[in-house]
């Protein structure tokens, strides 16, 4: 083979490679890498565990039966409630379980008929407290509750002469309500109304001129506001 022969067969040769290459390389599936991840943020459930404080306020409605010398006679008490809340709640799945208790001044009061046993005479609450449980099932900010326990208030009495008397007593309470958590904040309102049996106090002769037994049965309804540990 003469030289230019030799150099053209060369020349196809390296042609031949070239292009066998440059197709192997068209026929390879090309490469991918993967997308990087995003992460989606998922905020934390809410929860009711915890401490709180708050002020609640409201109305009352009482009934009182005087009964002594003469006969008996009835006066409705009525007013208004506001003081300081502390609670505690711990939860357990959907299930909370709270302690709370509140004092409140009350504005409760009404004046007996001209009628015996205590003629014209002032029944008074002057201050309302409750030690209570509290049970209630969450739906997220939602809380509805039952709650009972020891209810603690004065009744007092007053004559048109001047005679006063004031009587601590213990009784019991029961009611239910609802309470919700405002989003994105560690504040929180309820509604609740509470039965107040404070059971019987007596006024002595030295103070009401004869002696008097009263009942003191009041409901009560309370707005209110918390804020959480």
């Amino acid at each position: 083979m003469n030289r230019p022969a030799r150099f053209l067969t060369l020349g196809l040769l390296a042609l031949l490679g070239a292009t066998s290459a440059n197709a192997a390389d068209l026929q390879r599936p090309p490469m991918y890498q993967k997308a990087p991840g995003y992460q989606t943020f998922v905020p934390a459930p809410f929860t009711w565990q915890g401490f709180y404080i708050g002020v609640n306020g409201g109305y009352g409605w009482a009934t009182s039966t005087l009964s002594g010398v003469g006969g008996d006679s009835t006066v409705h008490p009525k007013g208004g409630l506001l003081g300081p809340t502390v609670g505690y709640n711990m939860q357990m799945g959907g299930f909370v379980f709270g302690l709370e208790g509140d004092l409140d001044y009350s504005w409760m009061r009404a004046t007996n008929d001209a009628t015996a046993p205590c003629p014209s005479c002032e029944v008074r609450n002057n201050y309302l407290a409750t030690a209570r449980g509290r049970v209630g099932y969450a739906w997220d900010r939602w809380l509805p509750y039952v709650t009972g326990g020891a209810a603690f208030g004065d009744m007092q009495f007053k004559t048109p002469a001047g005679g006063s008397q004031a009587k601590d007593k213990v009784g019991w309470t029961l009611g239910g309500g609802l309470e919700y958590a405002f989003a994105a904040s560690r504040w929180s309102a309820k509604a609740e109304y509470l039965y107040v049996d404070l059971g019987t106090a007596n006024c002595d002769a030295a103070h009401c001129g004869t002696s008097v037994d009263s009942s003191f049965k009041a409901n009560t309804f309370r707005l209110g506001i918390n804020y959480h540990y």
